[in-house]
């Protein structure tokens, strides 16, 4: 596999869970969790970025590099960019964005990541695993994605797609069969090249409409590798029902 590293953006700010990255689980801080999850992986280094001391200091706390980052950036690609420029990595360098609210992540996901990126001309990778709720299929909050014949995505929406006419007009809740529907998994490899061309060009029209940043790098061209995930990240903690329910998985697992 290629030499690749892992950087996980973790904010203290979050509107339904303040200081996420800092909550406890089973006796270790999140950001503690998903930064061992991160080190399983083939990544030769793994970095906490963040703009809140008290991360930081908890970080080093259990032996993490850390990246002091601006509090000013927009999206967690902004706050990647500027932990490439303060390593001074290669443009060629492969880095994988692990969000600091996944302490369930599976290393196998952030090796496929990194590995599909490495063998691909695509500037970014990405997964996507089947939706097989129809439910899902309709849920604003559950982007999908179509990628064409070589793994290469043809487009990101909150919308359902590709809109299967036959079942969809005839208002049947069926899921397609001919193609199946694809949600996109919100885990990203990227070559530091493309991540210093993100930060130049800004948001653009279609990613302020689809509230996606993924589509600001189609818009300019940019290839996204897009393959099916070969173990599925359960979900990530984003309220206080979807923290019991890890600190109850754990428990339940036995793990330490």
């Amino acid at each position: 596999m290629s030499e690749f590293r892992v950087i996980i953006p973790a904010r203290y700010a979050s509107t339904r869970l303040p200081g996420k990255p800092l909550l406890d689980i089973g006796g270790k801080p999140m950001i503690q969790r998903v930064y061992e999850q991160a080190c399983k992986s083939g990544a030769v280094e793994v970095i906490v970025a963040t703009d809140d001391a008290r991360i930081e200091m908890v970080a080093r706390e259990f032996g993490a590099s850390v990246v002091m980052t601006s509090s000013e950036h927009e999206s967690g690609t902004d706050r990647l960019q500027e932990v490439v420029s303060k390593l001074g990595l290669a443009d060629t360098d492969i880095v994988v964005n692990v969000q600091g609210d996944e302490p369930l992540i599976p290393p196998q996901v952030i090796d496929q990541v990194a590995s599909n990126l490495a063998n691909s001309s695509a500037g970014i990778s990405t997964l996507s695993e089947i939706i097989d709720d129809p439910e899902f299929v309709f849920d604003p909050n559950i982007v999908k994605v179509v990628a064409d014949a070589n793994g290469y995505a043809m487009y990101f929406s909150r919308a359902p797609i590709p809109w299967c006419r036959a079942t969809y007009q005839a208002g049947r809740g069926e899921l397609p069969t001919i193609m199946p529907v694809q949600r996109h998994i919100g885990i990203y490899g990227y070559r530091v090249s493309l991540l210093h061309d993100f930060v130049k060009w800004g948001p653009c029209a279609l990613e302020k409409t689809e509230s996606l940043e993924q589509l600001r790098a189609m818009w300019h061209g940019v290839r996204i590798h897009v393959e099916p995930a070969l173990q599925t990240p359960p979900p990530g903690v984003d309220t206080p029902e979807d923290l019991e329910r890890v600190r109850r998985h754990l428990q339940i697992s036995g793990q330490p």
